[in-house]
């Protein structure tokens, strides 16, 4: 399984490369239309290679989708932690009634029920 990990990196890095060599050429990103950047008086704008302009768009996708499936599940996180601080409760609670229990026995068997 590792050999099969470590080829499709070294085809993803290949594929990687031949794309960014082929694409080389600059590119001119604008922040807003040149029409509302004339009515704001504020004109913003940067040449870049396409490669890396493709490479951020697809690295900020993938930060955009992280930081979204993170927050979406913020509430199934919440409710784990509630129901494992719950099973630690009741564990305890089981632990002491066991203890409790075990009291008027001999301690050989309140043992062997604390191993069960």
């Amino acid at each position: 399984m590792r050999y099969i990990r470590y080829g499709f990196l070294a085809v993803l890095g290949i594929v990687l490369i031949s794309v960014s060599l082929a694409n080389r050429g600059a590119v001119t990103l604008k922040l807003m239309p040149d029409d509302i950047a004339g009515l704001l008086g504020w004109n913003f704008s940067i040449s870049l290679p396409l490669f890396v302009v493709m490479l951020g768009g697809i690295a900020a996708g993938l930060v955009i989708g992280f930081v979204w499936e993170w927050m979406r599940e913020y509430r199934h996180r919440r409710e784990a932690g509630q129901k494992h601080r719950e099973v630690r409760k009741l564990e305890r609670e089981v632990t002491r009634l066991k203890r409790a229990k075990s009291g008027d026995e001999d301690e050989v068997l309140a043992l062997l029920d604390e191993a069960s």
